[in-house]
């Protein structure tokens, strides 16, 4: 039979498989989203990781991409890439990828495979993944249909590290190697070189443990660079003299947010709880990175009285997005302070030219810098590449505006 291919979710993570797989294969891209599906079939991409040339490829296979449900019927290999987030009390929201199984549940087939690629919590496979396809369906799991995960490992802005560039783990537990072959070879495609195993546990802790020990290595940073300031210490040469010792691993302090590393400690925390362990380390960078809010807004307030001026003066705020280059604002830190800037002045304006105003437009949002304006100061809060020249020459025709750099 031949290989239909369908990817559930087309944002950061379900794009970039799309467009690769779309290269060989004739691939069906689903998502809810009728704006993002109508954008991407113009070619657009709002959060500006593919430009038109990339999106194009897809059309010349007969790939499609679609709201409608009725197509996914066609398929026989499902690939889920959708979010998997946090409630507010901090615990694992599994709503939407529940509702992607019941989905593929309606229209699933003897035969068919089904991958994951949402970031959860060991076990979550081959217990909620499988029971929901298993009564929906009415089909049993190894027998009738057979389950897979492959953990997503986009890095949004990273023009080094692409999909087709990276190691991608990929777990099957089949005695087929027929259907083997079939697996690896469609991943392949998406990624030069897999990590095989048969394991899916072993694959979904894998990808949890991979976000924490960032966050915990980038909340260590944090406290570092919290400790010299407050010592008057100069934290940047702290950090270059003890790079020369040959085993240290060099990490940057700064707003920690996005869709994974605020979010992936909670649901290894959650999962731990099963086996009455009390994990001691795994929430600590949480905290600190958490508090980084508080402290960066409070560093705001002190660096403007430096200047003899306030939260009401004429604010210029450049990055708005989680991190530097990319236009995600989802768990945003930067946005969180805008916001809370924005309660005291109204009349803030903020820069940010990785967000696509087009799509995302907010009051306070400008799209170019005029060297007219008159800012009291500029406050960096995200260190986007984009967009340093027309601060430098705003800067340059505007001497008496003050630049507050915070990390």
């Amino acid at each position: 039979m031949k290989t239909k291919i369908c990817i559930i979710g087309i944002g950061y993570v379900g794009l970039p498989i799309f467009l690769n797989l779309s290269k060989t294969f004739k691939v069906t891209g689903y998502d809810i989203n009728k704006n993002r599906i109508d954008k991407l079939n113009k070619f657009v991409d709002v959060y500006k990781e593919f430009k038109k040339n990339e999106i194009k490829i897809f059309k010349k296979t007969g790939s499609k991409l679609t709201t409608d449900k009725s197509e996914i019927k066609k398929c026989n290999f499902f690939i889920v890439a959708v979010p998997t987030p946090i409630f507010k009390n901090k615990k694992p929201d599994l709503r939407i990828l529940s509702k992607s199984c019941e989905l593929i549940g309606k229209v699933l087939k003897k035969d068919d495979i089904v991958f994951f690629e949402s970031t959860v919590y060991p076990g979550i496979t081959n217990n909620l993944c499988r029971k929901i396809l298993e009564n929906t369906s009415k089909l049993k799991s190894s027998k009738d249909f057979f389950l897979g995960y492959s953990p997503e490992r986009i890095n949004p802005g990273d023009q080094k590290k692409k999909l087709n560039s990276i190691n991608k783990i990929v777990a099957f537990n089949n005695k087929d190697p027929k259907r083997v072959r079939l697996v690896k070879s469609i991943f392949k495609k998406v990624s030069k070189k897999i990590a095989f195993t048969s394991n899916l546990e072993s694959a979904e802790t894998a990808k949890v443990i991979e976000n924490i020990q960032r966050d915990l290595n980038i909340g260590l940073f944090n406290e570092i660079f919290k400790f010299c300031e407050k010592a008057n210490i100069n934290f940047n040469e702290v950090i270059e003299l003890a790079s020369t010792k040959w085993n240290f691993i060099k990490y940057k302090p700064g707003l920690v947010g996005g869709h994974c590393l605020p979010v992936d400690p909670y649901y290894l925390s959650h999962i731990s709880k099963k086996y009455n362990l009390k994990m001691e380390i795994l929430l600590a960078g949480r905290k600190v990175n958490d508090q980084m809010e508080s402290y960066i807004y409070k560093k705001i307030i002190n660096e403007l009285k430096k200047n003899r001026l306030s939260l009401k003066s004429k604010l210029l705020i450049f990055g708005e997005s989680y991190k530097p280059n990319v236009g995600d604002q989802r768990n945003s830190i930067a946005q969180k302070i805008i916001l809370k800037i924005l309660k005291i002045n109204k009349k803030i304006k903020v820069f940010d030219p990785t967000i696509d105003n087009k799509f995302f437009y907010k009051k306070y949002r400008i799209d170019k810098i005029n060297v007219k304006d008159r800012f009291h100061a500029i406050i960096q809060l995200v260190n986007h590449d984009d967009g340093k020249r027309e601060i430098q020459k705003y800067l340059k025709f505007n001497k008496r505006t003050v630049f507050i750099k915070l990390f």
